[in-house]
Order: structure tokens, then C-alpha cells, then sequence
């Protein structure tokens, strides 16, 4: 059984490997089996990585996203079936790219519209379109071309943002691939509409105001600027150093930094108050926020093994998970070299967070660094290392 010593000194191998700091929180059934703070928050002032530091979310915001749109759904707003277009009329009519014999793309109107259940399975033909540097994606370059006029306005609302994008062409017919990408910024303008909100309004409704999460935002609030940690990259020798990212402009307050849907950060103890909600059915600290069976829809597998194949393709996380909606959720346990349960679903964020609710033990991880890493996967030795310990504290 792997105790907190266990864990201590992997999170101090880590260090050695070259993470400038990192925090880890284990939780079972409401009460923490482990809380961990390691190395530092900014390496040059030797400021500690503490319980108050903030970390950038990334792709790990899309969570509380998809959590939100559930809670809707199961107030009966929204019916998975229902179109997009249904609640964003510029989405009534879609094209999309196909390929003729002679292997010339053309565009043609889709067979269909876009489900809501599209969206949220990630299916709905568009993937990440955030610079103007050229694509070999004929998408992307579709998406480039719909963006160009809000990058040169360079601000945007959510609602900006998906009425440009309606125009571009989806890489195939919605709900027959999967592909990651822009079906997080349409879910979060279904959001404000299904809501009658903005979105980040919704998530303090709904999530940060029930479940306590005072550190959770989109936006800099008090000294939340100060306790951000340092985002760091590698140099070729592994040294690291500190690096300035526009994705941070997102959170300084004010409509000239609006660029759509802004990512959120958040502590781990924070961030474990989701968790443990998601892993108890619903229920936290005595306070039921959302049906079990709800979170039971949310983590089902609804993918086929051509839709698992381009889940996995390059993604070293991905291996022995499906995914439902906005979640991966594990389908194979020796597939996917995990000793945790079956349905255990969470998700990633680009800068290198981490987590996973286990809702057969009540059980959740979330871990932390930010670290700007060259390829997808570099995090992979810290990610599952983390999480075969993890769950082998469970008694």
C-alpha cells in the first residue's frame, strides 16, 4: 500500500526532473488522505508552491464547463438531441469539408444539423483555431478566415466568438468523428443562453457558491495576480525558463481583454471540492448539487472504435479510456495501465494539470504544475505516476 512518504518522494523526483513546484490532493469520501505542496511557485524569488497558489487550468476548466451544462440538463432546459441551432440560430445551416476520388476537398452542406449532444461528445467537426500561424488543416484555415475580423477588432464576447465561427467549414459530418477542440467555446455560449447569463456568472451559481470554491475564476480578483504561479518552458538542456504568455491577458479584468470564453485557475483544495462532489455522487459536505445518475450519463463511454482510435492517436492519456461528455472515463483497466475502477473519468490541462474522480470509492486526485511543454505527453511521467500511487493508498 503506498503511503505519504510514497508520495512525498515522488513529488520530490519530480523536482529533480526539472518541475519548478507542484501540489497534489487526495480525497476519499469527503476527508483528505494526502495534501502536498512541493518546490516553487517562482523559482527566481524562491517563493514556495503553498495551499493559496494559483494555477492556470487550461483544458482542465472544461470540467466545471461540461459539470455546469449537465446541471442544466437535468433541470430541463435542454434536450441532448436538440440542435445547436435550436439555442444559436447562426448554427442552423453547417457545411463540411469532403474529399473526392481524385482527392480534391470540396465543401458540401452537412446531412444534418449539430446536436447538443455533438458538442458536448466532442464531435461536432471543429478543432482549435487560436493563432493566425498557417495551417495545413483546411479547417483551421476555414476558422482562420471566420476569426480574422474579431483577432483585428482584438477583442470579443462568448456570443462574438460562436456567431463568427458558425460560418466555418466542419471537418466532417457532426457526431461520426471525434475530433478535440472548439466544441468548449459552443458549449459555453449554450450555457449563457440555456442559463440567461454570463457564463462565468453561471459557474458561481451553480458551482463556486455551493461547493466553496473561493479561488476559482476566470478573471484577477484581489491578490489573485500575486499568487499565480510562474508559468515556466524548458530549454534544450532542461533548464527552466520563466515565459510570458498572452493566454494570461484573458484574466485581467475588463471588455478590452475579452477573447471569448476566458480558461479558468483555481487551488488544488479548491479544485478537490469538485472532485469529490463528481466521485460522491452529486453530494458534498452534506449538500446534494446534482443527480448521481446525471454524473453516471456524463462519464458513459459514447464513442465507437473509430471515435476511440482518434481519441488515443498521439495521446498517451488516453490509452484504456472512452469518453462521454467532457470527461474521458476508463473502459479498460489493462489497457489502460490503471489500478484505479472502472467509469474513473476526469480530464487534462495543457500546462500540466491533472485529475480524476472515482466515483466506486468515492475517491479523487488533483494535481497541479504549470509547465509549458514542447509536445503532448511530456507530463505523461508525472501525470501516471501520480495516480498508480494515488490509488494505491486506498484501503
Amino acid at each position: 500500500m503506498a503511503t505519504g512518504k510514497d508520495i512525498d518522494r515522488l513529488l520530490q523526483q519530480f523536482l529533480e526532473e526539472g518541475i519548478p513546484g507542484c501540489a497534489l490532493q487526495i480525497a476519499q469520501k469527503g476527508k483528505t488522505i494526502y495534501e502536498g505542496y512541493t518546490g516553487y511557485a517562482d523559482v527566481e524569488k524562491k517563493t514556495p508552491v503553498t495551499k493559496d497558489s494559483l494555477f492556470r487550468l487550461a483544458s482542465m476548466s472544461k470540467i466545471p464547463l461540461y459539470t455546469t451544462m449537465m446541471m442544466l440538463y437535468e433541470r430541463g432546459r435542454f434536450l441532448l438531441t436538440d440542435p445547436v441551432s435550436d439555442y444559436l440560430p447562426e448554427w442552423k445551416e453547417s457545411r463540411k469539408f469532403v474529399r473526392k476520388p481524385n482527392g480534391e476537398l470540396q465543401t458540401v452542406p452537412t446531412e444534418g444539423p449539430i446536436l447538443i449532444s455533438d458538442v458536448l461528445s466532442m464531435k461536432c467537426g471543429l478543432p482549435y483555431c487560436n493563432t493566425r500561424a498557417l495551417s495545413d488543416d483546411q479547417t483551421v484555415r476555414s476558422m482562420q478566415a471566420c476569426m480574422e475580423p474579431l483577432w483585428e477588432k482584438g477583442h470579443f464576447t462568448v456570443q462574438e466568438h460562436i456567431a463568427a465561427m458558425s460560418k466555418a467549414v466542419l471537418a466532417f459530418e457532426p457526431g461520426t468523428h471525434w475530433i478535440y477542440g472548439f466544441s468548449s467555446e459552443i458549449t459555453a455560449a449554450l450555457i449563457e443562453v440555456l442559463a440567461d447569463m454570463p457564463v462565468d456568472d453561471a459557474f458561481q451559481k451553480f458551482l463556486f457558491d455551493p461547493l466553496g470554491m473561493d479561488n476559482t475564476r476566470s478573471r484577477y480578483f484581489g491578490n489573485a495576480q500575486e499568487r499565480m504561479v510562474k508559468l515556466y518552458a524548458w530549454d534544450e538542456e532542461r533548464n527552466l525558463l520563466p515565459t510570458a504568455l498572452p493566454f494570461d491577458d484573458k484574466h485581467l479584468p475588463g471588455q478590452e481583454h475579452e477573447t471569448g470564453w476566458a480558461r479558468l485557475f483555481s487551488t488544488v483544495n479548491d479544485y478537490t471540492k469538485l472532485m469529490q462532489m463528481l466521485a460522491n455522487g452529486g453530494v458534498y459536505d452534506g449538500k446534494r448539487l446534482m443527480g448521481r445518475k446525471t454524473i453516471d450519463m456524463m462519464r458513459t463511454n459514447g464513442l465507437n472504435e473509430i471515435q476511440l482510435a482518434e481519441l488515443r492517436r498521439g495521446d498517451p492519456f488516453s490509452a484504456g479510456y472512452g469518453y462521454g461528455y467532457g470527461v474521458r472515463t476508463l473502459i479498460d483497466r489493462q489497457q489502460g495501465d490503471h489500478n484505479g475502477s472502472l467509469g474513473a473519468f476526469g480530464w487534462t490541462g495543457g500546462f500540466g494539470t491533472w485529475c480524476e474522480a472515482d466515483p466506486a470509492e468515492g475517491f479523487s486526485v488533483v494535481y497541479m504544475h504549470n509547465i509549458m511543454h514542447k509536445q503532448l505527453g511530456e507530463e505523461r511521467f508525472q501525470h501516471l505516476r501520480v495516480r498508480n500511487v494515488a490509488y494505491g493508498c486506498i484501503e
